[in-house]
């Protein structure tokens, strides 16, 4: 790695240096062959390998005669094949080979049982198992962590233990949010990763690739497979202008997520460029130490704070169905890049985009997104209006600042500079306050630098280094259920009951300054552009807008250790121990293998009505604690979706005894009576996180197929992987030719092939029936999946 001293950098058209003492980012990047460089400071012996990149890069360049966008430079240049790999953007199915896997702890846990099944002595590549999900903010930080350490004792020792035998490093509860843990430790320009997580774009304000995939789809790659995704489409959003004033990097995305709307980025990669890069993320510089080991040996180390604001952006992209965002160098930093690998990291200079959108950020405002969907963008002038034309809550009871989204040192820095001018008029927040370091290394340098005093003087509560309320780990008892009511937060998700289980609370999205000056006002319609607060003396004052260092003057305090390595001499005689009577954790079995003929009149367990998100599907919050027990979580499969029947919410009718009841209850009595059954839903099924759970709780509870007008990518690929069947209507109108109690057929199983839609044949319970095409968009490899009755089932039979 990259020697921690001072470098100048005499050899550049502008010397760069890093201060003495600066904390480095884990990465070296060799741009010479003859550098051996690692991946990351915690694993010397994986390195990273740009020539191999621009190998591929340039064998696809050739083949494909025309100019590359950045991500495709990164996504094509880890094919599995690519002299003989079919590329088609949205059309072909491209099998690569990914750099490194993350997983976080809720997800991690399923991942790691499917790999205990795999039956694999150790994980192929390199791959990280992250503590951020499972503790609940309730009354601070250091308690919270405590009290989660103990609950979820059984469920840390397992992971810990698994990871160690498996070669998995493990990184302790307290550590972070796996989001910001990967900027600190492990993204690194040009790198492909695969999370189990769907914020994991985040890495890509790094020149990363970075992707949110399901549990399964990291199995693979950490068995060594060739990792499967369709070629996405690619969607150029060209930035002019310079952010100015209170409009920061969030307000970007708040603003892409209006225009391209929840479903407008599926099956594409969001690509930022033009001249407006240059200004995102006020820590933007990206600096450099660059140290010469003879010819065209340059060892470039890469300090990760430069990419804050541009992981924000890429971060939200989530929000939009994205694949993944990515940004480039920019012109500040290429000129420390060696020639011969220049260009692998930036766009080639004609590469054509799928789709433009351009925005001026001169003209770009502050914006509040929600609420109940992060799409719903209004600039902050505007708001106060809307509320009241809508009957939604002026009074703001919460503001929450943080979450992998936001909880950079600069982030906490800006929130500080608008509470300190609060403070220094006397003034304290009006509504609740509470901020959420992104990792153990913010947290201690935001203690150290005094923000942490300033946010705690002007009523906020410092929360533990985890996702907290972002993801409804949130213990809120100011306002009762069903009571209405208005947050504002700094994260990236506001779906109904998201953050605190309450479908009455109003979630709005902004910038963690915005966030922290509606708490000092209190209230929605405060724009702090023009409006005026009133001083503990009586005087108006405007809030200046935010202003704070990039990096701290004193550098980084990287506060406790707490990564686990895997054990050198590796892990053959460690033992992974689960219970038999565990509700935590339970071994899986495999699932059935398809029986060979077609699916015959399945019931219809649900008909949802809207939109319907994994939240939906496979409640987070207080269901995290059953993430590693297949059969309890799915007591909570589908209980948020809107039954169409009654618009009731997890009451459906069963068919077999004409009651009504739970849809976890009314799958199990169908599965246990022997009748298999199906979901009819509505567009863009299944978006928001990538928890595999949703696919794998039907699956386990009987379901055989789930019909929709869309469905969000991740979970169309989870419920491939898992044995089940997405189908979408050919026509869209089918939908409403479905009634609750059908029973649904699907023909034309035994002839499955790519491209060939399936019949259904819907009965009725009057003896009529109608007929319809299904489309679907399973490739030779996935119909393996199906017919083995899951891809893991399907890893087993090539062994």
């Amino acid at each position: 790695s990259a020697p921690h001293c001072y470098f100048l950098l005499t050899h550049l058209q502008k010397q760069l240096a890093l201060g003495q003492g600066a904390r480095r980012m884990h990465v070296s990047a060799a741009f010479s062959a003859k550098a051996k460089v690692s991946m990351s400071r915690f694993e010397p012996s994986n390195h990273v390998n740009y020539q191999q990149l621009n190998e591929n890069v340039n064998i696809v360049r050739k083949r494909l005669n025309r100019p590359l966008t950045l991500s495709e430079k990164i996504v094509y240049g880890h094919l599995d094949d690519p002299v003989g790999q079919d590329i088609a953007r949205g059309r072909t199915y491209l099998r690569l080979r990914p750099d490194r896997v993350a997983m976080q702890d809720a997800t991690a846990q399923m991942a790691m049982l499917q790999f205990i099944s795999s039956g694999l002595p150790k994980v192929a590549v390199p791959s990280t198992i992250h503590c951020d999900h499972l503790i609940e903010a309730q009354i601070g930080g250091a308690k919270d962590l405590a009290r989660a350490k103990d609950i979820n004792a059984e469920v840390y020792n397992f992971l810990a233990s698994a990871g160690a035998k498996y070669g998995v490093g493990f990184w302790k509860p307290g550590s972070g949010i796996i989001h910001q843990i990967i900027l600190e430790n492990y993204a690194y320009p040009g790198v492909l990763l695969i999370g189990t997580d769907s914020h994991t774009p985040n890495g890509g304000g790094l020149g990363s690739v970075c992707i949110g995939v399901g549990g399964a789809d990291a199995v693979d790659v950490m068995a060594g497979i060739p990792w499967e995704l369709k070629c996405p489409n690619v969607i150029g959003v060209k930035l002019t202008g310079k952010l100015s004033g209170w409009t920061s990097p969030k307000d970007v995305i708040l603003k892409v997520a209006g225009i391209l709307t929840v479903k407008g980025g599926t099956g594409a990669i969001v690509e930022y460029h033009g001249p407006g890069v240059d200004s995102i993320s006020c820590t933007g510089l990206l600096k450099f130490c660059v140290s010469t080991y003879g010819v065209n040996s340059i060892i470039l180390t890469i300090n990760y704070y430069y990419c804050l604001g541009m992981a924000t952006i890429c971060n939200m992209g989530a929000e939009i169905g994205a694949t993944t965002s990515v940004f480039p160098y920019n012109h500040r930093e290429i000129a420390a890049l060696a020639d011969e690998y220049a260009d692998l990291l930036v766009p080639d200079q004609g590469c054509q985009y799928d789709s433009v959108i351009e925005i001026n950020l001169d003209e770009l405002k502050p914006h509040i997104n929600g609420p109940f969907t992060p799409d719903l963008a209004h600039p902050i002038s505007d708001i106060g209006t809307t509320a009241v034309k809508n009957g939604w809550p002026l009074e703001v009871k919460v503001g929450l600042i943080g979450s992998c989204t936001n909880s950079s040192y600069e982030d906490m820095g800006r929130s500080a500079s608008v509470a300190k001018q609060a403070l220094d008029k006397g003034l304290k927040c009006k509504a609740a306050f509470t901020i959420t370091p992104g990792s153990e290394q913010i947290r201690a340098t935001i203690e150290r630098d005094g923000y942490a005093k300033i946010l705690n003087d002007v009523g906020g509560m410092v929360l533990a280094n985890a996702c907290g309320p972002c993801i409804g780990q949130w213990d809120r008892r100011d306002v009762k259920k069903g009571e209405k009511n208005t947050i504002v937060t700094s994260y990236n998700r506001n779906f109904t009951a998201r953050n605190d289980a309450n479908p009455a609370t109003h979630a709005f999205v902004a910038s963690p300054e915005i966030v922290t000056a509606l708490a000092i006002a209190g209230t929605l319609d405060f724009n702090p552009e023009v409006d005026y607060l009133i001083a503990a003396n009586g005087e108006k004052f405007k809030l200046e807008p935010p202003n704070a260092d990039e990096l701290p003057k004193k550098d980084f305090d990287p506060g406790q250790d707490t990564y686990q390595h895997p054990p050198a001499e590796g892990g053959a005689k460690l033992k992974v121990e689960v219970s038999p009577t565990s509700t935590r954790l339970q071994l899986l079995d495999p699932f059935d293998k398809w029986n060979g003929g077609d699916l015959e009149d399945m019931q219809v367990l649900i008909k949802v009505k809207g939109k319907c998100t994994t939240d939906h599907i496979s409640a987070a919050g207080p269901w995290l604690k059953f993430r590693g027990h297949l059969d309890n979580i799915s007591n909570n499969m589908l209980i948020g979706a809107v039954n169409i029947e009654n618009d009731g919410i997890n009451k459906i009718k069963n068919q077999l005894t004409g009651e009504y009841g739970g849809v976890p209850d009314v799958a199990r009595h169908y599965k246990a009576n022997g009748l298999s059954w199906v979901v009819v839903g509505d567009d863009n099924y299944g978006e928001g996180s990538s928890r595999e759970h949703a696919a794998l709780e039907p699956r386990h509870l009987g379901g055989r197929a789930i019909i929709v007008k869309s469905f969000a990518r991740i979970h169309e690929t989870n419920l491939k992987k898992q044995g089940l069947l997405p189908l979408t209507f050919q026509d869209p109108a089918d939908y409403d030719k479905i009634r609750p109690d059908d029973k649904i057929s699907i023909k034309g199983l035994k002839t499955f092939a790519p491209g060939k839609p399936l019949l259904a044949v819907v009965k009725h319970s009057d003896g009529t029936k109608v007929e319809f095409q299904l489309n679907h968009t399973f490739n030779e490899t996935q119909i393996e999946w199906f017919q083995a009755g899951s891809a893991l089932n399907r890893m087993k039979e090539l062994q």
